[in-house]
């Protein structure tokens, strides 16, 4: 699969738009993947470019070369970026303003785990709607093995998708757990062999690009509000958005290609 370096973002992100998918790629091969800062700096600038492009439909995010996912935040740079407390913020801001816009980044998200996904690795998946991995994959947070604390902001997410014990057990014991293991959990959504991962996320990328955009989109946002306390909820977000799915051409192709048994053609209009 063939990427290019989006200008003004570091190379260390490969990205790709093809049949209606975006692509990002963390390319640090070296480290496993592991994030700088530069490729916390520039997610954002990827996602917003996506986010422009009506013709990207879903966005998949993975490991370059194959071998591993995110082995978290490049160490190396760890001295020269977070060794005093302006340098703890800036990064601190870069790596919050990443996690958040791919969180809330309006249009589905899947990631595709290969080999290590470690730390902030699994930060980045907890961030996408969909997570499939490899048998082989590997996952762990090892911050209390190496003296790190987690805000709250950067917590809660994980915490809302596997519950407060396991994830107390996961930083307690900062081992390292199998696809398996996260599935049980219910980190993980599939489980697939190695040979077959690329085949089996491009079947469900195709599947959700041919579906509805607006009742993806409302799906989305709706699932999103019912996670935050009833005071919190922002219902009439919650209605806009069903509305525009009946209001919508789309519904009307989808109701004609019922009938006519044939495939609907969705625009997201």
């Amino acid at each position: 699969m063939d990427g290019f370096t989006m200008d003004g973002v570091t190379e260390q992100l490969v990205v790709e738009k093809k049949d209606g998918i975006g692509y990002i790629r963390f390319d640090n091969q070296a480290r496993k993947n592991a994030m700088t800062f530069e490729m916390w700096r520039d997610l954002p600038t990827v996602l917003d470019d996506f986010l422009a492009d009506d013709d990207v439909r879903v966005v998949v995010v993975s490991g370059e070369g194959g071998a591993a996912f995110c082995a978290g935040a490049d160490i190396s740079q760890f001295e020269k970026n977070r060794s005093s407390e302006e340098g703890v913020k800036i990064y601190n801001a870069a790596t919050e303003k990443a996690s958040e816009r791919l969180r809330e980044f309006p249009k589905p998200t899947i990631a595709k785990i290969e080999g290590p996904c470690v730390g902030g690795g699994v930060g980045l998946a907890t961030c996408c709607d969909i997570r499939i991995a490899e048998e082989g994959a590997i996952f762990a947070i090892p911050a209390a093995k190496l003296g790190l604390g987690y805000r709250v902001d950067g917590l809660k997410p994980f915490v809302d998708l596997i519950g407060p014990s396991y994830a107390k057990e996961i930083f307690y014991t900062a081992r390292k757990f199998t696809a398996a293991e996260m599935k049980e959990l219910g980190f993980v959504n599939r489980i697939v062999p190695k040979a077959e991962l690329d085949g089996y996320v491009a079947d469900y990328t195709r599947r959700i690009v041919e579906n509805a955009p607006l009742t993806i989109k409302a799906v989305k946002v709706v699932v999103a509000e019912s996670l935050k306390d009833d005071s919190a909820r922002d219902m009439d977000l919650c209605a806009k958005v069903v509305k525009d799915c009946f209001d919508s051409e789309d519904y009307k192709e989808g109701r004609t290609a019922f009938m006519e048994k044939r495939k609907p053609q969705f625009k997201g209009k």
